[in-house]
């Protein structure tokens, strides 16, 4: 029996031992974690740029080496040191555009070699200065000229870390204002933190001069408060140098936000004169991008007195309108306005301007919304339904000086011509021409000889042709006797049928002008159009040209399948008509055959008012004009263009 016992024990004490032992190499055998892995060292170097202050010739470099043991060597050398001087050297908090306490003491440099070195561990507060803390740190290096003067003698200085410049930067110019002759631009230099160095460099400032500069909120021309204030600029040197953080509020300002921020630089001429603005510029958002759109703006109501308005995109989508008016009274003040709808129609005031000076026939206005409040971008202006008036005075508003159609209502250049005979009415007859709109819609002016002084009559579309008759399908605005001129929007049909252009030279009618509301039984001219075009005459068409100026470099085009072009060359058709609308005071444009200057070698056959300045230019080319003509002006050869002439 204790043999059994004994024996089912050790049964049971071998079975403890074998789960014992599983479990052990399941779940608690105890195994060395593996080494760590030790990165190998790199010894890794950055160097920064010391740049010169008081002597350009002096320069060098900053360099910083990682050490096996986890110090930093910090070597400097610099060119061009007076032989024998002992220069202190040290790494300062802040930029150096900010200055700073020092908070690392460099060995300083020899000036006979131009060198030092020092290996550190720590700031000189004790705290640790690794080679990551060092090359990431907001700080930058001076050194100076002797112990006596630190503050004022620093020979060499350069930022490094997170104060290091990137390659990025931005420039703006900073335009002449109130002070002739002083100019300059603002450039932002982003750093490797984010954040931005600003320089002014302005020239023609007074010696000794301090002049106060701030960005400000908004645009140049409406103005707007100070939103961060800049480091004086040095009027013996024009130049300003400012580490840019965050507004003067405290709110954060990066590099980026300054590229799209909606603000404008003044510099001013002293802190006791802050009202004499020496030089201003727009930035950010608010700067120019190159998109631009011209308009003629023909005499109207006063005679002479013409011109042309220039929207320019900024960046943030709104625009800077300048209009510009010949011949406009001494001190005159003569209120401007976008109205809705076209010329011809007639609108409400849509946009006001800032009112046309008379002395200089300018007017600068920026546009961000409608006067109602409603938000209008550039791209949304070219498309407008409108047309701008400029007015004689705030007490005259019914005299209007200029007058052009803007957006939509732009001509194209595209035009087709009717011929309008004499009927019942012998000596009167003319001709319609109808101009393409941008929009799609058409422009209608009759143009009639030999009409009675004070008559006014009626015209119109009808349906059919001439021979057969028809009813009235639109009606024009009435033809001035004293002009023989009519001129009529079309969008529509009277009933109200949609009707553009593109459907003019299809369209199954012919026009009738009448004598007088009377007497419209008496048809002074008439002419079939559309389909039934050829049987009373042949078709003539002809394209309008724009033509303004860039200064003396270039003539400006705008017509046909140009858009802002400067000194296209042309191909023009033998038997054709070309109209240029001229607006280029002191630049009187020929069509000549040769391409001199002078009023020599003129062209004239076909040509109506050559050599206009400020008038409309009409060329039917003759069937015999010479293969190659030229357009120049009188006085500048770089206005020029070639004229080609094909069958």
């Amino acid at each position: 029996m204790k043999t059994f016992l004994k024996s089912r024990f050790l049964i049971l004490f071998m079975s403890i031992l074998t789960l014992t032992a599983c479990s052990d190499d399941n779940d608690d055998i105890m195994v060395d974690p593996p080494e760590p892995e030790i990165p190998e060292f790199e010894g890794r170097v950055t160097s920064y740029t010391l740049g010169s202050l008081t002597n350009p010739e002096i320069t060098g470099t900053a360099t910083f080496t990682e050490n096996e043991d986890n110090s930093v060597t910090i070597d400097l050398d610099v060119a061009n040191t007076p032989s024998g001087e002992i220069l202190p050297a040290h790494i300062h908090a802040n930029s150096a555009a900010e200055d700073g306490a020092i908070v690392l003491t460099l060995a300083s440099v020899d000036g006979t070699t131009g060198t030092s070195s020092i290996t550190v561990t720590a700031f000189d507060d004790g705290s640790t200065a690794t080679y990551d803390t060092l090359i990431a740190y907001d700080g930058s290096i001076n050194v100076h000229l002797d112990e006596g003067e630190l503050f004022w003698t620093v020979i060499a200085q350069g930022d490094i870390g997170e104060n290091v410049l990137t390659n990025v930067s931005k420039t703006y110019d900073l335009n002449e204002k109130m002070a002739p002759g002083i100019q300059g631009t603002v450039t932002f230099y982003e750093r490797v933190s984010g954040e931005s160095l600003a320089v002014i460099r302005l020239e023609n400032t007074p010696e000794g001069g301090v002049h106060p500069a701030h960005i400000h909120d908004g645009n140049a021309l409406e103005g707007g408060g100070i939103a961060v204030s800049l480091t004086p600029v040095d009027g013996t040197t024009g130049i300003s140098s400012t580490h840019i953080a965050s507004l003067d509020d405290g709110t954060a300002l990066s590099y980026d936000d300054i590229m799209v921020y909606n603000g404008y630089i003044n510099v001013h001429l002293s802190a006791e004169e802050l009202a004499t603005i020496v030089a201003q510029g727009d930035i950010g958002g608010n700067e120019l991008n190159g998109s631009e759109t011209m308009y003629m703006l023909g005499e109207k109501d006063a005679p002479g007195i013409s011109g042309m308005v220039h929207f320019y995109e900024r960046n943030n989508g709104e625009t800077l309108a300048k209009l510009m008016l010949m011949n406009t009274p001494e001190n005159g003040v003569h209120p401007a306005h976008i109205h809705n709808n076209s010329a011809i129609e007639g609108g409400g005031i849509a946009v006001s301007f800032t009112p046309v000076d008379g002395t200089t026939g300018m007017s600068y206005t920026n546009i961000a919304s409608l006067d109602d409040g409603t938000a209008i971008s550039y791209d949304e202006l070219l498309n407008f339904d409108g047309y701008i008036n400029v007015h004689l005075s705030a007490e005259n508003l019914a005299v209007i000086v200029a007058q052009g159609d803007i957006g939509q209502n732009e001509l194209t250049g595209m035009t087709i011509v009717y011929d309008l005979a004499e009927k019942d009415a012998p000596g009167i007859s003319g001709m319609i021409t109808f101009y393409e709109r941008k929009s799609g819609e058409a422009l209608a002016m009759i143009k009639l000889m030999n009409t009675p002084m004070g008559g006014i009559h009626p015209a119109h579309i009808h349906n059919n042709s001439a021979a057969e008759g028809g009813g009235i399908a639109l009606s024009f605005n009435p033809v001035n006797g004293d002009t023989g001129s009519s001129a009529t929007h079309i969008a529509q049909l009277d009933d109200g049928t949609a009707f553009g252009y593109g459907d003019i030279e299809t369209f199954d009618g012919y026009i009738n002008v009448h004598l007088s509301a009377e007497n419209l039984a008496t048809i002074v001219a008439q002419g079939n159009i559309g389909s039934n075009f050829g049987d009373d005459g042949e078709e003539g068409e002809m394209v309008t040209y724009a033509v303004g100026n860039s200064g003396s470099s270039a003539y400006i085009f705008t017509g046909g399948d140009l858009n802002n072009e400067s000194n296209p060359d042309f191909t023009f058709k033998r038997g054709e008509t070309y109209t240029f609308n001229v607006n280029s005071p002191g630049h009187p444009f020929f069509i000549k055959t040769t391409a001199s200057l002078g009023t020599g070698d003129t062209y004239d056959n076909g040509v109506t008012n050559n050599g206009a300045s400020s008038d409309t230019i009409t060329f039917t080319v003759p069937m015999d004009a010479p293969d190659t003509l030229y357009y120049i002006c009188e006085f500048h050869s770089s206005m020029s263009g070639t004229i080609n002439i094909v069958d």
